[in-house]
């Protein structure tokens, strides 16, 4: 986008970011690296407004569309890119912010439609002049939780339906933040935390500072189902950015590796143990074997819609085949690499069968050596934080 200091003059700057940000996303980018970026230097008041509007569109995005077609009479999807997004922005405004002045709402989003699309700028402040804060009827259960009706579904047939409810409900929230404080450690200073259920992990009362790792509490509770013991040897295929990592590195272990694809966030992970560039679906250049082996795999992702709303827009069923066959190959590459006895983690922040179950399945039914010893589901809506799914594959002694 093209920004003229006459739209500086006239957009706040924490609209014009949100705009641009979602922009973006259209793109295929993820919301929160890109907001990341381009609100690092604004005052922390427009980069809260622009957090608010991006996240709050996606999340909301569903009905924002049915909103829009209801007020101008036309399909959300026929209209320009830049008029749809910059509609859905004004009326996630003016219908579910408590605080933002309607003649600022309206104005600005007037004047993005003005610099993109002029000829539509009467079509978007009729749409926005009738916007209310009144009780809607949605017109079915999906666009009122403003999630897929295929994903409702599958979690319906998954989870059960009440389940299934709560989990959309849950992605329309804003997700709490979490820190980690290793047993024996300091609390950061000026945080105000709150103990949970999960040793170590504390919800965050304060406002994130840029000095603060946030680590959500479902992540957390993965780790300890490796029952890591010092002395003992550590593998972690997929460990960017590093947080189950450091988790890890608590217990005083012989020797730890940490392994990722991408050479440029590898670099997040503590140094005090060496990392490996490396793509875990092939050969991998180990000799040894590892007493305890984590995969944190790639995955669809549908468990952490609630921080990363675009996701249950932008993934598709046929995507789920493609993460699977990853999977399988990322477990089957490790497992030569186990002791026997060992002890093997699988998860992933995915709340789709094929990806968790399936994938597991699929691994027992050709390494008859195998078998898995527990299962751990974390449910948004039932349980805290992030949706996580885990499954420990031990081996037989040899």
């Amino acid at each position: 986008m093209l920004v003229t200091g006459r739209l500086i003059d006239l957009i706040s700057p924490g609209r014009l970011i949100a705009f641009e940000v979602l922009q973006e996303v259209e793109k295929g980018v993820y919301a929160s690296d890109t907001l990341r970026e381009r609100s690092a230097r604004l005052e922390r008041r427009d980069a809260a407004l622009a957090g608010q509007i991006v996240f709050g569109t996606l999340r909301f995005q569903g009905q924002l569309d049915y909103l829009i077609e209801h007020y101008s009479g036309r399909q959300a999807e026929s209209l320009d890119t830049a008029v749809k997004l910059a509609l859905r922005n004004g009326i996630f405004q003016l219908r579910y912010l408590d605080r933002i002045p309607v003649h600022a709402a309206v104005h600005e989003t007037v004047e993005l439609v003005k610099h993109h699309r002029r000829a539509a700028s009467g079509l978007t402040n009729a749409v926005l002049r009738k916007v209310n804060r009144g009780p809607v009827k949605w017109p079915n259960e999906a666009i009122g939780l403003s999630c897929p009706a295929w994903l409702l579904e599958r979690w319906s047939r998954h989870f059960g339906r009440e389940q299934a409810i709560g989990i959309a409900k849950a992605a329309l929230d804003e997700p709490i933040p979490y820190i980690r404080v290793p047993p024996g450690s300091t609390p950061p200073e000026g945080a105000e935390l709150e103990p949970t259920s999960i040793e170590g992990c504390y919800r965050l009362l304060s406002p994130p500072t840029a000095n603060l790792r946030l680590h959500d509490i479902s992540s957390q509770a993965i780790v300890p189902l490796l029952g890591l013991e010092p002395g003992q040897s550590y593998l972690d295929l997929c460990a960017a950015p590093g947080n189950k990592t450091r988790q890890a590195l608590e217990t005083p272990l012989a020797l730890a590796v940490a392994c990722d694809i991408s050479a440029a966030r590898i670099t997040s992970i503590p140094s005090i143990c060496p990392r490996v560039v490396l793509d875990g679906t092939e050969t991998l250049p180990f000799r040894g074997k590892f007493d305890r082996i984590f995969i944190d795999a790639p995955c669809s992702g549908t468990g952490t819609i609630r921080r990363n709303p675009e996701i249950k827009w932008r993934v598709q069923e046929p995507d789920l085949a493609s993460f699977q066959e990853r999977q399988v190959e990322l477990v089957s590459r490790a497992l030569p690499l186990l002791e026997p006895e060992g002890r093997l983690l699988y998860a992933t922040c995915s709340l789709e069968r094929e990806e968790n179950e399936d994938t597991v399945s699929r691994v027992l039914a050709t390494h008859p050596e195998i078998r898995c010893t527990q299962q751990l589901w974390r449910v948004p809506g039932r349980d805290e934080g992030d949706g996580f799914y885990a499954a420990v594959l031990s081996s037989e002694a040899g």
